[in-house]
């Protein structure tokens, strides 16, 4: 059985966001074999128990008052140009988010929500090519030897630790990093 399609999160099994699971989800009762990993903005306490399609289909949200991705957090808290509330709507409450190690952030671009691949240490940075490299640098802030240092100790699976999104629409690569 195939999951859902996501515009936004084009490959949630590979970023860790739905894991195979036979946990019951709680929104339409069924266990479906996937269950979403992510963080979920909710008053119940929902973790690791709603299924991807009952967040694709949006009844996770209208059920729960859930969102996946914190609706502020889309174009970065101001970082990124503002996108339009259906987009947003799309992204925080159909969309799977992912767990980072302070508030996630949302990369837009050219008027749309970008396209998260993942996340990212030096070497996955690297292989993105200079326009990611560019963007982490940018975003962080850092030149010479603090950036130098910084870029080397990015780690995929550790901290600091980069989260990377692609534009739908020219390509262009964005996004950003944090710590502990």
């Amino acid at each position: 059985m195939d999951i859902p399609t996501f515009k936004y999160h084009p490959d949630p099994l590979a970023t860790g966001s739905i894991e195979r699971s036979e946990q019951t989800c709680l929104v339409c009762g069924q266990a479906r074999g996937f269950i979403y990993t992510g963080a979920i903005y909710a008053e119940d306490d929902l973790d690791d128990s709603i299924c991807p399609w009952c967040i694709a289909d949006g009844t996770a949200h209208e059920k729960f008052n859930a969102e996946f991705v914190d609706a502020a957090g889309v174009g970065g808290y101001g970082l990124w140009e503002p996108v339009p509330d259906e987009i947003v709507a799309e992204v925080a409450y159909r969309t799977p988010g992912f767990t980072g190690w302070q508030q996630e952030k949302w990369f837009t671009h050219c008027g749309d929500a970008g396209q998260f691949l993942g996340r990212a240490g030096h070497d996955e940075i690297s292989a993105l090519g200079p326009d990611a490299i560019a963007a982490i640098k940018e975003e962080i802030g850092f030149d010479g030897e603090e950036w130098d240092d910084y870029f080397e100790s990015l780690d995929k699976d550790g901290e600091p630790t980069a989260y990377m999104f692609k534009c739908r629409h020219c390509g262009a690569i964005g996004g950003y990093s944090d710590f502990t």
